[in-house]
């Protein structure tokens, strides 16, 4: 099949000389009444092709860039952001900041780095194709996924599929002397399908996504896999209520990354809205148990130099062997718990930096899969968790789950319409992971086992 195709294209703004219209802006913002001055230029690059029944059923792309101006006017601060960078509109942009900034509350904590919190020496990181597929390749991958997915016996029909690419490119001015950018893509390819008929149907997906298309699994493997994933749920039953050992598949496994960021935000440490509020230099998992964020990690998702606010990212463990050991912490939230940034701040043209991880993965244990669930008498092997059912401020955990029982040691018969609840303390404490992780995503997880968690089912 052919379709129309939309020639590469550079990131919006790539004819701008963005370091010289960022001075310029700065400048004025000085000139103007600021004490001090923050600019985020991002330019955004995305196309994207959706696939049913082997024809296109759509194809979007989009190109977008911004400025987004931060001032301070000694602890008063003031964001505005603009997609208009004529000199009539940077103007108007200016004149809007400082009388935003001269109304606003003070804040003690605000502000932008001391010189020399701010990097000196940006490194170079492998995070960006320069080769952009054209719409009919991203035709091609998705169709030859869905294709792929369609094969698989006892499937009946696709959700969705979709193939994807993106590209950003970032550039912050501050007036400590700081200026610097870097780019980043990604590739995709995604597919959501059917398996079986009337109402004894089942739905499962697969996915793929990388930097560079090249590091992608085959479009062929993941319709393949998503396919056979809804066939294997075919025939599921309800099971009754107890308490069990349940596993997490590494799919899943990952979300228990999110509930641990979510909880060591400096911004929640400082409200106080957090379950391990008290829990610093503490044993929160078991022994065993690593977890890493990895802002330098060659052909990373969120891979970055840098954070919003200039200071140098490196990787840290934040757990080591079970004990928390760092929070994730922007300036702000750094200055108000009295310790240093530690290089996590992100933020948007329109919003103050707020903390936020890059590639975090939960370290791979000992133990294999099947020797996780071998002396499991009866338990529950979770491939799908629904709905959002965690209390970030006591730790409660409580989510819909399907997936399969464990009975004796193996994988008996699917399941689902099953509820697993705990407290995510008692989780943490009792985990134990496997030695399956593999480093694809931004959260990677290797199968993890938690004992005694609450199964509600019949």
């Amino acid at each position: 099949m052919k379709v129309p195709t939309m020639p590469p294209t550079a990131l919006p703004t790539s004819s701008i000389d963005v370091p010289g219209l960022l001075e310029d802006l700065q400048q004025a913002a000085l000139k103007a009444g600021a004490d001090a001055v923050d600019i985020l230029h991002m330019g955004e690059a995305s196309q994207s092709v959706r696939v049913r029944n082997g024809k296109v059923d759509s194809v979007s792309a989009s190109e977008a860039a911004q400025i987004g101006l931060r001032l301070f006017i000694g602890k008063r601060q003031a964001m505005v952001a603009s997609t208009d960078f004529s000199a009539a509109a940077r103007t108007e942009l200016v004149s809007r900041a400082v009388s935003m900034a001269r109304l606003s509350p003070e804040d003690p904590f605000c502000g932008i780095a001391a010189p020399d919190e701010i990097i000196t020496r940006i490194p170079a990181l492998d995070i960006f194709d320069a080769s952009r597929p054209t719409t009919d390749e991203l035709v091609q991958r998705t169709i030859a996924m869905e294709a792929a997915a369609l094969n698989v016996s006892g499937v009946t029909n696709t959700d969705e599929a979709e193939g994807g690419w993106g590209s950003m490119a970032v550039h912050i001015r501050l007036s400590n002397g700081f200026s610097g950018g870097y780019q980043r893509s990604h590739n995709g390819l995604s597919v959501s399908v059917i398996a079986g008929q009337d109402t004894a149907m089942e739905r499962d997906y697969d996915y793929t996504s990388a930097i560079y298309a090249a590091d992608m699994q085959s479009p062929e493997t993941i319709g393949r896999q998503a396919g056979e994933r809804a066939v294997k749920r075919l025939g599921a039953r309800k099971m009754p209520t107890g308490k069990l050992p349940i596993i997490f598949e590494p799919r899943v496994a990952a979300s228990f990354i999110g509930h641990l960021v979510g909880a060591i935000n400096g911004s929640a440490i400082c409200r106080g809205t957090s379950f391990l509020q008290n829990a610093m230099g503490q044993q929160i998992f078991a022994t065993g148990i690593t977890i890493t964020d990895d802002p330098l990690r060659a052909h990373g998702l969120r891979s970055r130099p840098f954070d919003a606010e200039g200071i140098a990212t490196t990787p840290k463990q934040l757990i080591a062997e079970g004990v928390l050991t760092s929070w994730l912490l922007d300036l702000r939230a750094a200055r108000q718990l009295g310790l240093k940034s530690t290089g996590h701040a992100s933020r948007g043209a329109s919003s103050p930096p707020s903390a936020s991880p890059s590639n975090i993965s939960i370290g791979a244990g000992k133990l294999g899969p099947k020797e996780l669930i071998q002396d499991i008498k009866q338990g529950f092997y979770v491939t799908e968790l629904i709905g959002m059912g965690v209390n970030g401020v006591t730790g409660d955990y409580s989510r819909g789950a399907a997936g399969f029982w464990i009975e004796n040691g193996v994988i008996a018969h699917p399941v689902n319409e099953i509820t697993i609840a705990g407290n995510l303390k008692d989780m943490f404490a009792n985990m134990t992971a496997a030695n399956d992780l593999e480093l694809k995503l931004e959260r990677n997880a290797p199968t993890l086992r938690i004992e005694g968690m609450t199964v509600a089912g019949l």
